[in-house]
């Protein structure tokens, strides 16, 4: 059996379950933002502010920036292992690309929990 150095020990069933279930949260994420604002007809940033200031929404958002985070990382491998053959370059780019996660990670957290 070949073992892949840039998988850190996950199989292709692992990918798989990953990004189903981060594809699951973001589905009810984007389900919930769309039908809270469809049913919050006149919307302002009273309840939009509301809406966030819960501790539970917190946590939703959360959770949906890490699975975003996580179906992202997996596509972009998946992208740069088949299309980029050089190492070297496919590795720059996945470094630039967990940078880039973290930052944003990083700055979700302060958005979301105002620290």
């Amino acid at each position: 059996m070949v073992t892949n150095a840039a998988s850190f020990g996950r199989s292709g069933v692992h990918d798989f379950i990953l990004l189903r279930a981060s594809a699951v949260i973001l589905a009810c994420y984007t389900i919930f933002l769309v039908s809270f604002i469809a049913l919050s007809a006149p919307l302002t940033y009273e309840i939009w502010h509301g809406l966030f200031a819960t501790l539970p929404m917190k946590v939703f958002t959360l959770l949906a920036l890490i699975a975003l985070l996580i179906h992202a990382w997996i596509g972009i491998w998946q992208v740069l292992t088949d299309y980029v053959k050089h190492t070297a370059l496919r590795g720059v780019l996945q470094f630039t690309f967990v940078v880039t996660a973290f930052a944003y990670l990083a700055a979700g957290i302060v958005i979301v929990w105002g620290v």
